[in-house]
């Protein structure tokens, strides 16, 4: 579905050059949950960055479908990132003055989703149940609490309906309860819709549920 074949990432600090990914390969089918373990610094946001058209290797290729996704203009990055990738950050990353509803329709909105608006609302009142939070449909971000604030971030990539959906450290900001609950509602989802999730963790203790883990440390894959 994804493939990363021997992509290099190097990035120039001044006269400096940081090399975080470092020939890397892998490959995650349709229906996998994959986790992407190491320690920070590692590469993992920027091997999910790549993997998600966020960003672009500096060698190697990155294949969609077996397609050759790596010579794709902005535009056509941008689209692609639009209709089949989802992306969850760690940061939430939701506008604070939309209530719930309003930040995962926005979703549908920027990636000029099919349907119209009466459409939209139907599917955005399903993920906001998906995730649990129909009765805060309403609420402002400042209004949840962080686990819940997360889950409005799964139900915003959700809401696409997208192949497959990229999380990076999607625990980082909570507690170990709500992150636990977060990685539960996740795998729930990818069993229920068979929607492919790759997330990464430094975090060991999440990988209990993981149905494949790949292991990276400084820039290349260690199994």
């Amino acid at each position: 579905m994804i493939e990363l074949r021997s992509v290099t990432k190097t990035y120039d600090l001044g006269k400096t050059k940081v090399e975080a990914l470092r020939g890397v390969s892998v490959r995650v089918e349709r229906g996998e949950f994959v986790v992407i373990v190491g320690p920070s610094g590692s590469g993992k946001t920027t091997m999910l960055n790549i993997a998600g058209l966020l960003d672009r290797a500096t060698s190697g290729k990155v294949l969609i479908d077996d397609v050759d996704a790596t010579g794709l203009s902005a535009d056509a990055m941008a689209d692609a990132r639009g209709r089949r990738i989802g992306f969850i950050f760690q940061g939430f990353n939701l506008v604070p003055v939309f209530d719930v509803a309003d930040n995962i329709e926005l979703s549908l909105i920027l990636s000029k989703a099919e349907g119209g608006r009466r459409a939209w609302k139907q599917r955005v009142a399903r993920a906001i149940e998906e995730v649990g939070l129909s009765e805060y449909a309403n609420h402002k971000p400042s209004e949840l609490s962080g686990g819940q604030r997360q889950r409005v971030a799964i139900a915003r990539a959700l809401v696409k309906r997208p192949e497959i959906i990229l999380a990076d450290e999607p625990t980082a900001n909570l507690d170990s309860k709500t992150a636990f609950s977060i990685i539960e509602l996740m795998r729930d989802l990818n069993e229920a819709e068979k929607t492919t999730f790759v997330f990464s963790t430094h975090d060991d203790r999440v990988l209990k549920y993981a149905k494949r883990v790949v292991r990276i440390e400084d820039g290349e894959i260690k199994g």
